[in-house]
């Protein structure tokens, strides 16, 4: 199913769900398989003749495939409006971007609160345990699907960046290009710790019902939202949240209680609370486990370098920030050294901010300064106008 919608005055957007029949299945890490399988998907732009033109946008653990189109529940911006439009260094008058939800995912891609077709009723935890390998291969089977041969660029960010690391590793032959912004090849035992912290607020809150809160027509909104509120901590800097609240109070005096008296826990409660809206919550117990199992060195002897020795032909560009402690630079540079060691090529760029994590989706110009310059080198080489 395909349809045509207008996300802007200046950007068309096509996709709606690709839905592979029983007999295309996939195939997951953990011995089960999907089918049939549901991909949620939008593209931008339009494909060339040769279909040489094509930019594979891999998303972070809450995004999903808006990233430059209204969404569609919230009304807000896609989530990468300002490295994707008309002029940017992802143009949909230059490139064919496409970007998917992940399965595991809750707009439009198999997940959790998709409907089991064996039972007729919603998967719930019955939904197989993914991984970020699991979610290359679906996109991998979309981009066949849509007859693209191989990809100009795989770009990704965060977990993006995981999964642009797991294309490099499994499908290096299907892809000219790599970007990876503030990622690592494993998630550390810090990470795994707050993942651990948000799964335990859901499955506490009294409304998940063991996963089968929409069979009783409820849904575990403190438990999601106090889970966002942990990881969101985790995407500023100490600096960043310093300067945006230090400890400015919400009103004039303390109010001796436990109610919101700063201004950052009131921004917590709100970007808890706006997430539920958006959010399935079983669907990020799967994800973040997903993030939790990636090591991409595990299936290579603990030797990260392997992952890339089929990758020699493909360029990378891995982009870190200075004040990312949930991705640090350190790991970037883990990541630089194994490409090195493989024998790929490889530009690596630290970005000094004090944004955090958070600086993917803020406005950093040296970012879009080290995107433009490699797309447009990597398009020199690939004979791209």
């Amino acid at each position: 199913m395909r349809n045509l919608t207008s996300a802007s005055p200046e950007i068309e957007t096509r996709g709606d769900t690709w839905r592979f029949p029983m007999d295309q299945p996939l195939t997951l890490d953990s011995g089960g398989s999907l089918a049939p399988l549901e991909i949620g998907y939008r593209t931008y732009g339009t494909l060339n003749a040769d279909k040489s033109n094509a930019v594979l946008v891999c998303h972070a653990l809450t995004g999903d495939q808006y990233l430059a189109s209204t969404h569609p529940v919230t009304g807000k911006p896609g989530w990468w409006t300002r490295v994707v439009g008309p002029g940017l260094p992802l143009d949909p008058g230059r490139h064919f971007i496409i970007c998917t939800n992940v399965i595991g995912g809750c707009m439009g891609s198999s997940g959790p609160a998709s409907t089991n077709p064996v039972s007729g009723e919603v998967y719930g935890l019955t939904f197989p345990v993914i991984t970020i390998a699991d979610m290359v291969r679906a996109q991998a089977m979309l981009v066949e699907a849509l007859g693209i041969e191989t990809l100009f660029a795989v770009v990704g960010c965060s977990m993006g960046g995981m999964q642009v690391l797991q294309w490099a590793a499994d499908f290096p032959e299907r892809m000219f290009s790599a970007i990876c912004i503030a990622a690592a090849a494993r998630h550390s035992a810090q990470n795994i710790a707050f993942h651990e912290v948000g799964r335990a607020a859901i499955m506490a809150d009294p409304d998940w019902r063991g996963g089968a809160y929409e069979a009783a027509g409820v849904r575990p909104e403190k438990g999601l939202a106090v889970a966002r509120m942990a990881a969101h901590i985790t995407y500023l800097s100490e600096a960043a949240l310093q300067r945006k609240f230090g400890r400015e109070l919400q009103r004039d005096g303390l109010s001796w209680g436990f109610d919101t008296d700063f201004q950052v826990e009131s921004y917590l409660r709100h970007q808890g609370a706006s997430f539920v809206d958006r959010f399935d919550a079983n669907s990020y117990l799967y994800i973040t486990r997903a993030l939790d199992y990636f090591d991409l060195a595990a299936s290579h002897d603990g030797v990260l370098a392997e992952a890339f020795v089929r990758a020699r032909h493909v360029r990378f560009c891995v982009l870190s920030f200075s004040s990312d402690w949930l991705y640090s630079t350190a790991e970037s540079r883990d990541i630089v050294r194994a490409l090195n060691a493989a024998g790929c090529r490889a530009s690596f760029v630290e970005i000094e901010t004090d944004k955090g994590h958070d600086a993917i989706f803020l406005d950093e110009p040296a970012l879009d300064s080290a995107l433009r310059g490699f797309l447009a080198a990597a398009a020199e080489k690939r004979g791209l106008s």
